[in-house]
């Protein structure tokens, strides 16, 4: 077996494999590109080409792919052999830095938001060379951007990078002005990943898990999650051995897996990798959501990454923990120990505070889906205000500076146990705020309304852009100053007297809270199509634009994108309830009923003189039942029929309002129907056999 030094990366095309097969000219100016964001030039991609394949072939591959992320939510990929001919015909193994460089994958089939006609088919991937080559199978995929013909972007990567590349160079200008000696600034992101497991049996016989990849039926389990004794708790042996799979499978691939769980629902479960470059962990968590289900299908299992697969418990979310670092190992966003540190710490602070307030929409947005409207707002998930949680002593020091008041040293507190053998530690400065959308947590921020589903692309979008951005004027004023210092401190005190609306350190599922958020004029969209018309807004717009992250044209395609794909997912939803009430629930009461009534009919005929308030009572509940579902189902069909003939916003609106609603109503009278039901005449699987079947 081998140990970890040998086992992780072992599949990855790394710089420790580069330094091997590469010229050390070439090595050095690959290096610069990985570490400094340095323009690769196009002359060395034939050597590192040639020494990719060489590579790739020796783990067994005999296809390369061009790996990228288009607008689906999932990665894509086209195989090309490496099979060639020489001149002399015989059969070569072959791959040049052009191949390297550029594919042409057809682009008209990935949605473009009208970037790209049906017609206009081609498309081309670029090779990003900050994310590194890995073999998978008997695969080399190489990780891409995707563009349109025209140039624009049609993915979620390129906007990315671009981001990253404004939050540096803002990032960067600051630093100089306070002396701080540092060439680039990564965002670093951990990405802790929720899921659920299941039996892949089960599975198989529930038609909604299926194709919408959660119940949209099932009465509650008369046990769940009350307990709390899931969480945290012994992972059992099955789902020990698919952890134990996953994480070597991951390990080879380069992605530092290091934290798992069992989460709060039963049946729940959390992996957490290690922090990396934002480009880098939104590459590995891409690969970790497909291997999860990859890994998951040879133990029998099914992994669902749906945001809220069961009704009544905790859905899952994704957690994308941000922090940025300089190119020198400096966390900015760790308070410091000296005048300097401090200064630069709460400076960038500030710089958040003020993203986070302008471009709260755009937050909001970025986690926007179909299936996420169905677990943001409930206790158990942040709610759909966005606010900042910095606890009380980050909290007062900021409201000493607003108020140019002396805040008194405060003494550090000594956890104490009472155990003579348990050792006494400094407890933290601030507490982990589970309520909060987007919290410090010591050293980084934690946004948690991501969803389990979502790419973490998104989200860091936003958030790099909308903090470049804000950098960019405190870097213009520093650029003017002639007193540094006095220079920072008026920065910091006017934007977070400006921005201090944002900031909330109570309880975030409370009424109160939102009652409070909106005399403080937050926003709360609670849904999806209330939410997305402000990604357009002439703010955001112009954020975007300035920090060239994306075009009118980008965002034009992106807001449509978004809008479509929320009304498939939803129309998609009530196709498979209306499919299930008619083909498997209405004639399943209705045997049911016949069955009690044959019952009844027994008992008088061999003269059993009985009321049979039972089954007559039962009868005469699933009648009325049976009548409220076939009622539903047909406002449901006429209300599809309208959808028809409505299209772009007014139709995802309608699909709100109107069919969502009608949807629920659908559920809940069936669900009513399943209590009443004898379990072996209900067709499907119950939540208790759903949850607790491992």
């Amino acid at each position: 077996m081998l140990g970890m030094d040998e086992l992780f990366g072992i599949d990855v095309f790394s710089k420790k494999v580069m330094k091997q097969m590469l010229s050390a000219a070439v090595y050095k100016r690959v290096e610069e590109t990985i570490s400094e964001g340095k323009k690769l030039d196009r002359e060395i991609a034939d050597e590192v080409a040639s020494a990719m394949k060489n590579w790739a072939i020796s783990k067994g591959a005999t296809h390369y792919t061009h790996w990228f992320q288009p607008m689906t939510g999932i990665t894509a990929e086209k195989h090309d052999g490496f099979i060639s001919f020489s001149d002399g015909g015989s059969v070569i193994m072959d791959f040049s830095g052009k191949e390297l460089i550029k594919g042409e994958p057809d682009a008209s089939s990935f949605p473009s938001g009208g970037l790209r006609s049906t017609f206009e088919a081609r498309g081309y991937t670029v090779w990003d060379p900050t994310s590194y080559a890995f073999v998978k199978g008997k695969i080399l995929y190489i990780p891409t951007a995707f563009c349109a013909f025209s140039g624009e972007a049609i993915d979620k990567k390129t906007p990315l990078l671009r981001s990253m590349d404004v939050l540096s160079k803002e990032a960067v200008r600051v630093l100089k002005c306070l002396g701080v000696e540092a060439s680039r600034v990564l965002p670093m992101v951990g990405v802790e990943q929720e899921y659920f497991l299941i039996d892949k049996e089960v599975y198989k016989k529930r038609k909604d898990l299926i194709i919408c990849g959660r119940t949209l039926f099932g009465a509650p389990s008369p046990k769940d999650q009350q307990l709390d004794d899931h969480y945290f708790g012994m992972i059992k042996p099955r789902i020990q051995n698919f952890m134990e799979e996953l994480n070597e499978t991951l390990w080879r691939l380069g992605i530092p897996a290091k934290t798992e769980h069992n989460e709060v629902a039963p049946s729940q479960h959390e992996l957490a990798p290690i922090y990396e470059s934002c480009n880098i962990a939104a590459d590995h968590n891409q690969l970790t959501m497909e291997i999860m289900q990859k890994v998951a299908d040879k133990h029998n299992l099914v992994c669902l990454l749906h945001e809220k697969p069961f009704a009544g418990v905790n859905g899952s979310g994704k957690h994308n923990n941000w922090s940025l670092a300089t190119n020198t190992g400096y966390n900015l966003l760790s308070p410091g120990h000296t005048e300097k540190e401090n200064m630069i710490f709460y400076l960038f602070l500030s710089a958040i505070i003020k993203a986070v307030d302008e471009y709260q929409d755009l937050l909001r947005i970025s986690v926007a889906t179909a299936s996420n409207d169905n677990r943001l707002g409930g206790s158990e998930a942040p709610p759909v205000i966005v606010s900042v949680f910095l606890g009380e002593e980050l909290t007062d020091i900021l409201d000493s500076i607003a108020s140019d008041a002396t805040l008194s040293e405060r003494k550090k507190n000594v956890m104490k146990f009472g155990v003579t053998s348990i050792p006494e530690f400094v407890k933290d400065s601030t507490d982990r705020n589970r309520t909060s959308p987007f919290a410090f947590t010591g050293n980084k921020f934690e946004f948690r309304m991501l969803g389990s589903s979502n790419s973490i692309s998104c989200t860091n979008i936003m958030l790099n852009s909308a903090v470049a951005y804000a950098l960019a004027g405190f870097a213009e004023k520093l650029e003017k100053a002639s007193d540094i210092s006095a220079c920072v401190h008026e920065i910091i005190k006017e934007e977070y007297k400006k921005h201090k609306r944002i900031i909330f350190n109570g309880n975030g599922y409370t009424e109160e809270w939102a009652k409070e958020a909106s005399v403080r004029g937050l926003l709360n969209l609670t849904s999806t199509p209330e939410a997305l018309p402000y990604l357009t807004n002439e703010k955001n717009v112009k954020m975007f634009l300035e920090t060239n992250v994306l075009t009118k044209t980008e965002i034009d395609a992106r807001y449509n994108i978004q809008l479509e794909n929320y009304s498939k997912s939803m129309l998609i939803e009530a196709s498979t309830m209306l499919d299930m009430a008619k083909k498997e629930y209405l004639p399943a009461i209705s045997k049911y009923q016949k069955t009690l009534a044959d019952s009844v009919k027994l008992k008088q005929d061999i003269g059993i003189n009985q009321k049979n308030k039972y089954e007559l009572s039962v009868i005469e509940k699933l009648d009325k039942l049976s009548g409220e579902i076939f009622s539903i189902i047909l406002k449901l069909e006429k209300e599809l029929s309208k959808v028809k003939g409505i299209e772009g916003y007014s139709k995802a609106k309608y699909i709100c309002d109107v069919i969502k609603v009608l949807m629920n109503s659908l559920r809940e009278n069936v669900d009513k129907a399943e209590v009443l039901c004898d379990e072996e005449a209900w067709p499907l699987p119950s939540y208790s056999t759903l949850l607790f079947s491992i």
